[in-house]
């Protein structure tokens, strides 16, 4: 960013209306077949193709035991296939099914539809304005985590680093 820092009060007013319009679009799609982390995970399939479950995670993000059962569901529902890593034979890659490309185009096409009507009740600027967003969200959620901050009586590991209480 530039020499102005965002606000945190700024920050959570846009925290707080993108949790209300997602929870509008949830609300208005479909339901059942699969939850919202694994359609994530079908999205992550269809933007970047076969990924490892930790590069998964990583992108959710979300820890490798909730990308895991985000899969082993997806794997039941016939959404992925595990392919076998052609660089380490001792890993595997998810990729997306037909049924899961599917899944995503239907999901995607109900709330991409109910977000346009709710968008074409605003003006043209402000409709362009947030269709701007997008790829700005996107690199958002694709940066890493920063590391969590140091709290009292957080102990010192044998390197002198200080870290925090069992996850």
């Amino acid at each position: 960013m530039t020499d102005e820092a965002v606000h945190t009060d700024e920050a959570l007013d846009v925290v707080i209306a993108m949790h209300r319009l997602m929870r509008r679009l949830r609300r208005s799609g479909q339901s059942g077949a699969v939850h919202p982390t694994q359609l994530i995970v079908l999205a992550l399939l269809a933007q970047y193709g076969p990924l490892r479950i930790g590069e998964i995670a990583r992108r959710v993000p979300c820890s490798q035991p909730t990308a895991t059962t985000a899969v082993a569901g997806l794997l039941a529902g016939g959404y992925v296939d595990r392919k076998a890593d052609p660089t380490d034979g001792r890993a595997s890659h998810v990729v997306s099914t037909e049924a899961g490309r599917e899944i995503l185009r239907s999901f995607a096409r109900g709330q991409a539809e109910v977000l346009a009507g709710l968008m074409s009740a605003i003006p043209a600027e402000q409709a362009n304005l947030l269709l701007s967003t997008a790829p700005v969200l996107s690199h958002l959620a694709d940066l890493p985590t920063p590391p969590e901050p140091r709290r009292p009586g957080d102990a010192p590991e044998r390197d002198g680093t200080l870290t925090g209480p069992p996850a």
